[in-house]
């Protein structure tokens, strides 16, 4: 079988049109939908397993009847912006809707102390929805941000059986009008990804400590569990703290502490 042998013209227009749309950066692929060419410059730098997000939540300092951290992740994720379905009860719209955090009470059996906390995606260091996913959407990156590949995800929701926090959600409706940071779609899982989108746009902070700081309760503190000089690891050394379900021996990114 003979190979057709491509005209000199034909590699100059590739060449133009690889050249063109690289010095745009980005080219319209349909009306509507536009593709977003990566700059990957010298200076580009990938995630790596030199530092682990995590975070430390203080339950003395979460205040009971506050939802200052769940209305700003809503708001900065654009889960605010989903509506009930025509004629959905109240049980079910709280049933189904998204939550990527949400607060809750826990009761000490034997001292019947309650605590208040925020629950969320606890970022595992073996995180049980990356074992169980037959396609590989739910995975750890190298910096131990926990995340959802919405592009593979079959919406099996093992993932959503497998997590011992209850920290993921199913998309059953479709998504209009969602936040450009963060791409959602119906028949997808999602969660907590501690605000990936700041991460790796050079951010520090994630939506909710910056509420729960602007409120003044500063009850959460997010940081690298790894640099021993960060804020997060200082408090980490200088009080005691404890991981939700120890037990499972997970290595949970999210600490809580009430001292």
């Amino acid at each position: 079988m003979k190979h057709c042998k491509e005209q000199p013209e034909d590699l100059k227009r590739r060449e133009f049109i690889g050249k063109t749309v690289l010095a745009a950066g980005a080219a319209t692929v349909a009306p509507g939908v536009l593709l977003a060419v990566a700059n990957a410059g010298s200076d580009s730098e990938g995630v790596n397993d030199g530092v682990r997000w995590g975070m430390l939540v203080d339950s003395n300092k979460c205040v009971d009847g506050c939802t200052k951290c769940v209305e700003a992740c809503e708001s900065e994720n654009g889960i605010d912006r989903m509506q009930r379905p025509p004629g959905q009860d109240d049980a079910m719209w709280d049933a189904q809707r998204p939550q990527w955090i949400r607060k809750v009470k826990l009761r000490d059996k034997q001292t019947g102390e309650i605590t208040n906390l925020p629950m969320m995606c606890q970022h595992c260091e073996f995180p049980p929805c990356v074992d169980v996913c037959p396609t590989g959407a739910s995975f750890k990156r190298a910096d131990g941000i926990v995340m959802v590949d919405r592009h593979t995800c079959i919406g099996c929701r093992y993932c959503m059986m497998a997590c011992p926090y209850k920290a993921r959600s199913f998309i059953h409706q479709n998504v209009d009008n969602q936040s450009i940071r963060t791409p959602r779609g119906k028949g997808c899982v999602e969660s907590c990804n501690l605000c990936v989108h700041r991460i790796d746009a050079g951010g520090s902070t994630t939506a909710c400590q910056d509420a729960c700081s602007k409120d003044g309760h500063q009850a959460i503190l997010f940081g690298d569990l790894k640099d021993p000089d960060s804020d997060l690891s200082k408090a980490l050394r200088a009080q005691s703290s404890r991981q939700i379900r120890a037990d499972l021996e997970l290595n949970t990114g999210v600490r809580y502490t009430s001292v």
